[in-house]
């Protein structure tokens, strides 16, 4: 089976968990190999090109489906930047699923260097101080194209300043590869 097929897979779960939480019909199951496998991963809805719920893992201690699944229905419906998703919104909110790499620690001696070290449309980020972490999808750099903007948001989501830095703050990057639904044709889905 190809990544497609595994993409298609995890946009049926996805979407199959929220639909059957909101009393409707679900798709039918999906099958992969991929499935079983412990995989962190990223659920994102999107509602007229506009962010509606985004949760998920950034380590691997659930099978793929299991992720995916848990993650599509707490973006949907826990997300506590949004009200729960309602069943008339079902059919204009499209979903994206992103399986991460393996979390990889960058040791760095500044922010500069960090900021150096960032690719830009590659890097997931997590930033950790304390009781402080905030992690940002690769997609975000699509409206935070400049490292230090990016990172001085990523500070601020973790509820740090922006031009905050320690030599305590630990960094690390992740990449994913991202499936959404308007690559495929789905029953009920946003196209």
């Amino acid at each position: 089976m190809t990544g497609l097929d595994l993409g298609s897979a995890l946009l049926t779960i996805a979407r199959s968990a929220i639909a059957e939480r909101l009393g409707l019909a679900k798709l039918d199951e999906a099958s992969h190999a991929a499935l079983q496998q412990r995989s962190a991963t990223f659920v994102t809805l999107k509602r007229s090109g506009e962010l509606r719920g985004c949760i998920g893992s950034l380590q691997a201690v659930r099978p793929l489906g299991v992720d995916v699944r848990d993650n599509a229905i707490a973006a949907a419906f826990r997300d506590p930047r949004f009200k729960p998703l309602a069943a008339a919104e079902f059919e204009d909110t499209s979903v994206e699923v992103s399986l991460l790499s393996a979390g990889e620690r960058m040791r760095v001696a500044n922010e500069e260097e960090l900021v150096a070290r960032l690719r830009p449309g590659i890097d997931g980020l997590i930033l950790e101080y304390g009781c402080h972490r905030a992690t940002f999808l690769p997609q975000v750099w699509e409206e935070l194209v400049d490292p230090r903007e990016f990172l001085a948001a990523l500070k601020l989501k973790a509820g740090l300043p922006a031009d905050f830095w320690s030599a305590s703050v630990n960094v690390s990057r992740y990449a994913v590869t991202k499936w959404t639904e308007q690559d495929f044709v789905f029953s009920g889905a946003q196209q």
